[in-house]
């Protein structure tokens, strides 16, 4: 039997029925969305080969990869959730499990749970609770270990207590690729010898500087060590990924003041590496390359954000040349770079062969539509634009969506309320934002494309002593939800039909019809939530709208 049997929960594993943004249905309480909906809306389990996975999610694919190093082939297995324990036995060493969300403290999971006033679990955690309980039954009175790890270990810094909880042995928080064998060596041993590792986790105090709080039942890279792989130490997967993805960089570099990634180093992929990658996902049948990155256009970019052109056209060359590949997606980019550079964005969407039939979606945070938020908490964001000479920040995200939609490229923004220095006359710009760009549209006359999602910030001490009830919409706030849900309905009963590329044509139609349906029901739902709140509904539908929407004069035209 295996060594080390990798995991992840279900919410990571699922297609989604191949519906752009479903994967957030997770972070949506459990009191307030039907089981039996969810069930259908996240998919079928995954296909798999003995209990092994056939597809697992990037990060356990890149995990695996880094083992592999160290282990063979049958001494680590990826194992399908519901089989996990055909693989656990008494010589199972280490269980590895991938989180993204473990405790529902997830930002946007936080805004349902702050605008609902509700305290039921999330989906997120009760499938990472659901999953942990079968397999502390498989591993009980045997000698493997438990450790969690992925992005959302930083919830279980929050509330510790959570690992006795869940009998988890150990939670890991970092990037391992170099380190991987060691780790699960270290994990197996239990030693607690000093090694290379800090028993304790990395935290952020109130300037965003790192500190470290030792814990014995947390797990770090050495903290006078070298805390991030370099490009040469990151592996290759060598088996497929869920929805085909692949990574092209990692860390960003924009600076904003509320994002930890931000202080991860860069480093690029070359487009041979992401070439590999794909191949072994062609291999599996799949043909979407879904290009992960925290922020695509800073892909080998030049001084003050200035985007290279040559450096994205070759990468995405690359990729679209990659035998088997029909269509490709990045994950996250920013506005300022389609506004300034558009014909850069007919160049690459050229190469991606955007179209009518072939729309390219990409996750955008604007976070707002306030200049002084802006400057505030994301100056970078708005770079090589400057708010002033090159419009105001709501202008800069205006034309961006004017030359992403031009290109057939679909933006999901994302907005925040409750961040530092927040006033209600910006959060009413935010709706201003909103409501124009969801009244305007393209020369040919159709509708400006794209979502919009609000997003919650919840203070760190609020999360740590589980205080939610002391946060209470105000009504600018109430107000950023509602015209978000609006817009949102509306392009759900506009979209909905052709949003799935579900292979299965009456999945599809049923997937179309439950969107539409939901997304009318949420947005009454949220609107008479508002009207409790007391928000002017009327205000809000017109806000911002006294001025038809024009194309900003003032960018640039590159």
């Amino acid at each position: 039997m295996a060594r080390i049997v990798l995991v992840s929960d279900t919410t990571l594993s699922r297609t989604y029925r191949s519906v752009p943004l479903l994967d957030f249905l997770a972070s949506a309480p459990t009191d307030a969305l039907p089981g039996a909906i969810y069930s259908f809306l996240k998919g079928p389990p995954p296909p798999g080969v003995g209990g092994r996975a056939a597809f697992a999610p990037y990060a356990v694919r890149k995990l695996e990869a880094a083992l592999l190093k160290s282990f063979t082939s049958e001494e680590v297995v990826v194992a399908q959730e519901d089989h996990i324990s055909e693989f656990i036995d008494d010589s199972t060493e280490v269980i590895g499990v991938s989180t993204m969300d473990p405790l529902g403290l997830g930002p946007l999971t936080m805004s349902y749970a702050v605008f609902f006033e509700t305290r039921a679990p999330a989906y997120v955690q009760r499938e990472f609770e659901s999953l942990l309980h079968r397999i502390n039954r498989a591993r009980a009175g045997k000698k493997a270990k438990l450790l969690v790890g992925g992005p959302g270990v930083w919830e279980l810094t929050v509330r510790p207590e959570e690992l006795e909880k869940n009998k988890i042995d150990f939670a890991f928080q970092g990037e391992a690729d170099d380190i991987a064998g060691d780790l699960f060596r270290y994990v197996s041993d239990d030693s607690g010898e000093k090694t290379e590792f800090f028993r304790g986790y990395q935290t952020f105090n109130a300037d965003f500087r790192k500190e470290w709080e030792p814990n014995p039942k947390f797990i770090s890279r050495y903290q006078f060590s070298r805390q991030f792989p370099t490009l040469e130490e990151i592996p290759d997967i060598v088996n497929p990924s869920v929805k085909g993805m692949v990574e092209v960089m990692r860390g960003c570099g924009i600076g904003c003041d509320f994002c930890e990634v931000t202080l991860r180093p860069l480093r690029y992929y070359s487009p041979e590496k992401v070439r590999r990658e794909l191949e072994v996902n062609v291999r599996s049948g799949q043909h979407n390359a879904w290009l992960h990155t925290d922020e695509f256009f800073a892909y080998q970019h030049g001084r003050s954000y200035v985007p290279n052109e040559d450096a994205l056209l070759d990468l995405m060359k690359e990729v679209m040349t990659t035998s088997g590949i029909t269509r490709s997606n990045p994950t996250h980019g920013r506005i300022s770079i389609p506004a300034a550079y558009p014909d850069m964005m007919r160049r690459i969407s050229s190469v991606m062969r955007a179209g009518p039939n072939n729309w390219i979606g990409l996750q955008v945070g604007i976070e707002t539509g306030s200049d002084q938020l802006a400057a505030k908490h994301m100056p970078n964001k708005t770079l090589p634009l400057k708010v002033g000479p090159d419009g105001s920040w709501s202008d800069i995200v205006w034309k961006g969506t004017y030359v992403m939609n031009k290109n057939y490229w679909r933006p999901a923004f994302t907005v925040q309320v409750g961040q530092a220095g927040e006033t209600p006359d910006d959060n009413w710009d935010t709706v201003a934002l909103i409501n124009r760009m969801s009244n305007s549209t393209l020369d040919s006359g159709l509708p400006f494309e794209f979502t919009v999602t609000p997003m919650q910030h919840v203070p760190l001490g609020l999360l740590k002593n589980r205080d939610f009830s002391s946060l209470k919409l105000d009504q600018s706030q109430l107000a950023v939800y509602y015209a978000s849900y609006r817009h949102l309905a509306k392009i759900a009963a506009r979209d909905a039909a052709r949003a799935s590329s579900d292979t299965n044509v009456a999945s599809r139609y049923v997937t179309g019809a439950m969107i539409g349906l939901g997304g009318w029901a949420m947005f009454h739902h949220v609107k008479s939530i508002c009207r409790k709140g007391g928000l002017d509904v009327e205000k809000a539908d017109r806000y911002g709208l006294s001025e038809r929407p024009q194309i900003p004069s003032l960018l640039l035209t590159h």
